[in-house]
């Protein structure tokens, strides 16, 4: 049987030199040394609703609060408790971005941390992966939000097995753009979703994205809801395995991707 191992690369050679990843490192600064706040340890739980300090524009709706929720989503307007991803569009109003939309389990192990965050050095970054990857756009960062799923497990998980990936939202009060890290994916489904409690997968695997909420509007990532979204660390449409990067103030269809395929 064959995998989509990954897809991509705008340019050729260059995804593993990219300007953009000197270090190795896709992740965002994150922890309580940056200032983070932590989801609670709960099963299907969320943050408080958090006011954000600028409007994020979302397929053309401005924002003022979200929500971090602990099974891999960062929601407007509602939390999400659903653990068994649907596919995308989605029946209900409930627009989200859905970096890693799976059963999470902080009680089995890693944390949620997330903050809003002006701070320039962050906003530096944020500006200068924003101006790399969209050259065309003029932007410059004037607010950033980092929310991180570090180490987490899965429900029912009799294994070790972990995640960690991070979604950053980014704005300058008018033009809105999202990115999606991927630093270890080692498991797609809870046991409660169908999923192996020894291996973590099988299932309804995890689905990675966003909604808009009205049916029409939204994006999934190749494979979700398949077994090969556990590769999705090896996957981009920027260039870089493990990072993907959109414009979100409106709806924009991504640049078409290629994939390579690799016997398993």
């Amino acid at each position: 049987m064959k995998t989509f191992c990954a897809f991509l690369l705008l340019a050729a050679g260059a995804t593993m030199t990219s300007p953009r990843n000197p270090t190795g490192s896709l992740m965002y600064p994150y922890g309580t040394s940056q200032g983070d706040r932590k989801n609670n340890k709960t099963d299907d739980g969320s943050s408080a609703e958090i006011p954000i300090s600028a409007p994020f524009t979302f397929y053309g709706k401005p924002y003022h609060f979200l929500y971090v929720n602990n099974n891999g989503v960062v929601s407007f307007g509602v939390r999400v408790s659903q653990y068994t991803p649907d596919p995308f569009p989605l029946d209900g109003e409930s627009p989200f971005v859905a970096p890693y939309w799976a059963d999470v389990d902080t009680r089995q192990g890693g944390n949620i941390f997330w903050r809003q965050s002006q701070d320039p050095s962050l906003l530096r970054q944020c500006t200068e992966d924003i101006n790399w990857y969209f050259p065309e756009v003029p932007f410059t960062a004037v607010w950033a939000f980092v929310a991180t799923w570090d180490r987490v497990g899965y429900f029912g998980s009799t294994s070790s097995k972990v995640n960690t990936f991070q979604a950053v939202l980014i704005t300058n009060r008018q033009i809105s753009f999202i990115l999606l890290n991927y630093a270890t994916i080692q498991w797609t489904t809870g046991s409660a979703s169908g999923g192996d409690a020894a291996t973590g997968l099988g299932g309804t695997a995890a689905q990675a994205g966003f909604d808009s909420g009205n049916k029409i509007k939204y994006y999934t990532i190749p494979t979700s809801r398949t077994p090969d979204i556990v590769n999705i660390a090896g996957t981009t449409n920027v260039g870089v395995p493990g990072r993907w990067a959109f414009q979100v103030d409106e709806f924009l269809a991504p640049a078409p991707t290629e994939s390579i395929q690799c016997a398993l």
